[in-house]
């Protein structure tokens, strides 16, 4: 029997957006789990079939995973200034960031899809400082950031912003977003007839 996607006593269950939108990520293609905590998205791709790179500051979150071939686990603070932790040329079939917010690293994130890639973002929005942490603006999206920051360069399959009840009352942004396969074809020239 297979336990990697199950939630550990260190770990809740993964987000229903995430576990929503998995089943478009590319079969057996490979997932990168930023600020990947508790692991538990990185325990649920793992546990559908897909190699799994895991990143976080610290990794006592997902120690109990450490030792084996897979998931790759990387510590490395994202917001130091250091390098980014993997090959510039390194994709993935889908990159999943929860409760997680550092503007910077738009860039590299959306760089790192490959083509027909999916990009899982969830986060806390402006006005979660009337529920609790985090409260402060520089970890708090503005009305419409997530869909402002990644829609125009990919194809936007489905995005919500408001306030939840689940797991706990917050101010949410989630968006789930698909690299293009391909660029669109140009329209053919009329003038050239």
């Amino acid at each position: 029997m297979d336990t990697t996607a199950s939630p550990t006593p260190f770990s809740p269950p993964p987000s229903r957006w995430v576990a929503r939108f998995a089943p478009l990520v590319r079969q057996g293609g490979p997932v990168l789990d930023v600020a990947c905590g508790s692991g538990r998205h990185t325990r649920l791709f793992a546990g559908l079939g897909h190699p799994v790179t895991a990143i976080d500051r610290t990794l006592a979150g997902v120690a109990d995973l450490a030792g084996g071939s897979s998931p790759e686990l990387i510590e490395a603070d994202l917001e130091d200034g250091s390098p980014w932790p993997l090959p510039a040329d390194r994709r993935f079939a889908a990159v999943v960031v929860t409760n997680y917010l550092h503007r910077p690293l738009f860039p590299r994130l959306l760089a790192s899809l490959e083509p027909g890639g999916v990009l899982i973002y969830e986060t806390f929005g402006q006005g979660n400082e009337r529920f609790g942490k985090p409260s402060s603006p520089a970890f708090l999206l503005a009305p419409g950031e997530l869909l402002d920051r990644v829609g125009h360069q990919l194809q936007v399959v489905a995005f919500e912003q408001g306030v939840t009840d689940f797991p706990r009352r917050a101010v949410v942004q989630r968006l789930c977003a698909v690299a293009d396969p391909a660029p669109w074809p140009l329209p053919p020239n009329r003038a050239e007839g």
